[in-house]
């Protein structure tokens, strides 16, 4: 049993690399599936989000090539060599990965919430799937304790910014007054609602939420107000928007330049302002060459961060404290799997000479003998097939001066020499 994992990140690569390997909610189950059935992968969870893609593996031996080979074969673009912007662990460096994760520690916004919730919904998916085992099932619980437990024990979430605050304080270096412009958001997942939030918050009260499930739009209607419209109806509403915020699970861009060309023109060139929050894009990158129109992507939020993160940096040294107790711990679990099928062997040879002494004793209360007298057979039976092998091999072990195994016997056998009144 060891523990593997591969990824790519807003840290080791661009959005036009990390979009050509994004698993939509439409694939996850089938790419879960289809990296099991690799010869050395036991179990999987994929979490894939705008910043990162991330393949956790339980392999029944250590050889993580066929999982890279897997992902090598999965990317969008075959001109495009994925090995230098991958990154992989192995073992407790695994462990320790998936817990900074979860606790937001290797997040673009340092300890935002959001991804502590994608990675239960990666860890429901490989549920779903049959995909999870004993190993990455005992990695993500931990991962939901240890993200709990930094949020709890640090100030690292004092401060409220994540990837959606970031986008609306961008939307605020182009429109001074927020609560006078008409917001269309396209998607009706957590990243928008979060968005609509903080725009709420902000007075905001004209919005236009588009998404290919109407039912999910009028959803988030509900908190946000305004009108909830289905994606095709797009074109013909563009022109109403003064600020835009997209993230989808599209595999294709949504909003092309032509379409946005005439927007403009239909709004007298008054600017527009888009947030594309989506992997892959949904926004196609020609957009940003039009005059009026200020078009961010994920990567361009690094520079709102950095403004908003101050107050998370110094809890970060106590959260990584927790990550370090929290991995020690994870290593004591997994050297007690390593335990126990001794353990199981040792409970199963106990269990065969219990049944074979009760047969025994049986037999004789069946032929009349005294229950008194079986009882004292049985027990000492018992005591002696139970003691002899451990007390053979001590006599050995003493005879060959092997001190170490008389000391390990003292420590498992709980014996204390010194104590025995009979010495």
């Amino acid at each position: 049993m060891f523990l593997f994992s591969l990824g790519i990140s807003h840290q080791t690569a661009p959005v036009e690399v990390r979009e050509q390997v994004a698993f939509g909610p439409e694939r996850l189950n089938s790419a879960l599936q289809e990296l099991t059935r690799l010869t050395s992968v036991s179990e999987a969870v994929i979490l894939s989000t705008c910043n990162r893609t991330e393949l956790f593996c339980g392999l029944h031996e250590y050889d993580p090539q066929p999982v890279l080979n897997w992902l090598d074969q999965n990317r969008a673009a075959v001109d495009i060599d994925l090995s230098p912007y991958l990154n992989q662990y192995d073992g407790l460096g695994a462990a320790r990965h998936a817990f900074r994760i979860a606790s937001g520690l290797d997040s673009m916004v340092l300890g935002e919430p959001q991804i502590l919730g994608q990675v239960k919904q990666a860890y429901r998916a490989s549920d779903e799937a049959k995909t999870l085992g004993k190993l990455l099932n005992h990695l993500f619980q931990r991962c939901f304790s240890v993200a709990k437990r930094v949020r709890t024990d640090t100030a690292i979430g004092h401060n409220p910014i994540s990837v959606a605050y970031a986008a609306v304080q961008m939307c605020r270096q182009v429109f001074a007054n927020l609560e006078r412009h008409t917001v269309l958001l396209i998607g009706a997942g957590e990243t928008i609602e979060l968005c609509a939030r903080h725009l709420r918050a902000r007075n905001v009260t004209r919005f236009i939420v588009a998404n290919r499930s109407l039912d999910r739009a009028q959803q988030l209607v509900k908190i946000t107000g305004g009108e909830a419209i289905q994606l095709g109806e797009l074109p013909t509403r563009l022109a109403e928007a003064d600020i835009i915020i997209s993230s989808t699970a599209s595999p294709l861009p949504i909003l092309g330049k032509g379409a946005m060309e005439q927007a403009i023109r239909q709004r007298k060139h008054r600017p527009i302002f888009i947030a594309d929050l989506a992997v892959p894009r949904d926004v196609e990158p020609e957009v940003a060459a039009l005059d009026d129109i200020y078009l961010y992507s994920v990567d361009d939020l690094h520079q709102v961060v950095a403004q908003n993160i101050q107050g998370r940096e110094a809890a970060q040294e106590s959260a990584e404290l927790i990550i370090d107790q929290e991995v020690e711990a994870f290593s004591g679990w997994l050297n007690a799997q390593r335990a126990t099928p001794l353990i199981q062997t040792y409970r199963k040879q106990i269990e065969q000479t219990r049944s074979a002494e009760l047969e025994r004793a049986r037999r004789a209360l069946a032929a009349g003998h005294p229950p008194a007298e079986v009882l004292e057979n049985l027990a000492r039976g018992l005591t002696n097939k139970l003691a002899h092998s451990p007390t053979h091999q001590l006599t050995l072990a003493a005879e060959t001066g092997a001190t170490d195994l008389l000391a390990a016997a003292e420590i498992l056998l709980q014996l204390n020499p010194d104590e025995n009144p009979d010495r």
